[in-house]
């Protein structure tokens, strides 16, 4: 997991290139990201609405980018909630009538069955990563926020995002043997990150 704050620290100057963040970014183990984790974790921040991106190949920068009023942090957020929850839904429409849970339960990791089952097994888990970080996001902009109010329409967000995810733990695990429940309930937690944190 990598800290919402470091990258922002990494980023000092009103333009942040790209192959300067990659020089000053450091991984847990104090060695550089490989460029290709370092896009995927700036992505990420572009998405949530820490970062906008500029230019093109060798010419990428990056901007710190705020939202300043209340409105544009809420709707913002409001956006990116429907958009994750309309993906996990889906995902769940798409896979409930066929036998994955039969499969996963003999080895979640090996993927036993048809590619397109696949593909909605991952756009699901994909989609759960993604709330998940938004909701380590919202806590985050909670904790450092002096505004009253957003941190209270904040607090209703969070609520929504952990309601709307417990409807779905429920809906998956529901009737499942406990062997399904152990891998499917395994897979979920290791996608909640810490707050403040994105998974990297």
């Amino acid at each position: 997991m990598i800290s919402i704050n470091y990258i922002l620290e990494c980023m000092p100057k009103e333009k942040n290139y790209f192959d300067d963040m990659w020089e000053v970014c450091l991984n847990e183990n104090k060695k550089r990201f490989t460029r290709t984790k370092l896009k995927d974790i700036l992505k990420k921040m572009e998405a949530f609405g820490y970062i906008k991106k500029y230019g093109h190949r060798s010419d990428i920068f990056y901007e710190k980018n705020y939202h300043y009023s209340f409105e544009e942090n809420i709707g913002f957020i409001n956006n990116l909630m429907f958009t994750f929850e309309s993906k996990i839904n889906t995902a769940i429409k798409n896979i409930e009538n066929k036998k994955i849970f039969l499969d996963i339960s003999k080895d979640l990791n090996s993927y036993k069955f048809s590619k397109y089952t696949k593909i909605n097994y991952e756009s699901l888990l994909e989609g759960m990563s993604s709330m998940f970080e938004l909701a380590s996001s919202i806590l985050l902009t909670k904790e450092e926020s002096d505004d009253g109010e957003l941190k209270k329409e904040l607090k209703k967000c969070f609520a929504q995002i952990n309601k709307f995810m417990d409807d779905t733990n429920q809906k998956l695990l529901n009737e499942r043997k406990t062997s399904e429940r152990i891998l499917l309930q395994k897979d979920f937690s290791n996608r909640i990150p810490k707050v403040g944190y994105l998974r990297a």
